[in-house]
């Protein structure tokens, strides 16, 4: 720090919070730490009885905290979202479009155990909606070594921490497995629910098909909506280890690659997920069509933004798997899934 007056302090950055008292009115900094003085700012310093000022004073090697500051930002911004301006050395990024978030968890964590650095964001594998904040990010102290902010970006190999990925899924067939229903014993409310939480990612269910619990049925079925170019297919009922569910069979058989039968998620549990030429087959237990939040809520955006789904995906669930059925919902704005 260096000690100069105020009325030569003009381009300076200033190294302590500024405070203003007005009595019954405010108390608060008139102007922050890292805020670089403006010749129009000496006025207001002087009337705060701000005589003279401690500014940083510039050192080769290190970095004002919003040069550092872009630095971050830099090997944080992905595809669709976009940056403030550095405000006390913070910048914070904001959602462009609706999508999916994608975190590089290893980088994320690489660059906060450097110390000194801090980047903090929501959780991935979520959706955002657009002006959503995704991440904020700083340097502790006012100034860092520049070596040091080139060591993060190193780490990250230029590539960025985080990206959205757009929701290109539109459109999505509709099985409906089960002797009640086919016999018209029962009516069937499952699909006005799974058309509901398809139409929250833009996916149209462009029709559905009521099958008995004969699993050639439900594969003719399932594969005459893959014929129709639909983007998923979706089967209700049948799932369970009950010796008339036989809906797995028929995904099993009309599938190149099944992922899961089965998820470490309650609600869920016998969900089952499996592709046929790369179009995910989905088999949705009974308890997406009465519970709040399940398995298919935390797989469906990931669907409905393109990814490609793998066994691991599901394993890691297991942790934050367990929905609490909370009397007020507020998911995504809990644990569920985290």
């Amino acid at each position: 720090m260096k000690l100069i007056k105020t009325e030569e302090a003009e381009g300076c950055v200033l190294c302590h919070d500024i405070t203003q008292i007005i009595p019954g009115v405010t108390k608060d900094a008139v102007f922050r730490k890292g805020h670089v003085v403006k010749a129009e700012d000496i006025p207001t310093l002087l009337s705060v009885g701000k005589e003279n000022l401690y500014i940083w004073e510039n050192q080769e090697g290190m970095l004002h905290e919003n040069e550092a500051a872009e630095i971050l930002r830099q090997v944080c911004q992905g595809s669709f979202m976009e940056a403030s301006e550095p405000k006390e050395g913070k910048i914070e990024l904001t959602a462009q479009i609706n999508g999916l978030l994608k975190v590089s968890r290893d980088k994320l964590e690489s660059l906060n155990a450097m110390g000194q650095i801090v980047i903090a964001s929501r959780h991935g594998d979520f959706p955002v909606k657009k002006g959503d904040k995704i991440a904020g990010m700083r340097v502790v102290p006012l100034v860092i070594e520049e070596e040091k902010m080139g060591r993060a970006q190193a780490a990250c190999g230029g590539e960025t921490i985080f990206d959205i990925l757009p929701f290109i899924c539109r459109r999505a067939g509709i099985v409906t497995t089960g002797n009640e229903v086919y016999y018209g014993r029962i009516e069937d409310k499952f699909t006005p629910v799974v058309e509901e939480k398809l139409g929250e990612f833009g996916i149209e269910a462009i029709g559905h098909t009521v099958c008995s619990d004969d699993p050639e049925m439900v594969e003719k079925a399932i594969q005459e909506w893959l014929a129709k170019d639909v983007d998923m297919v979706v089967c209700t009922g049948g799932m369970s280890v009950d010796p008339d569910d036989r809906t797995p069979l028929a995904i099993r058989n009309v599938s190149d690659q099944v992922i899961t039968y089965g998820a470490p998620v309650l609600p869920g549990a016998m969900f089952m997920l499996a592709y046929a030429n790369g179009i995910p087959v989905v088999g949705l237990p009974g308890c997406v069509m009465y519970a709040k939040r399940t398995v298919f809520d935390l797989v469906l955006p990931r669907l409905a933004a393109g990814e490609r789904l793998a066994c691991e995906d599901f394993t890691s669930l297991g942790e934050g798997g367990l929905c609490l059925s909370c009397p007020v919902c507020t998911y995504p704005n809990c644990g569920f899934g985290k």
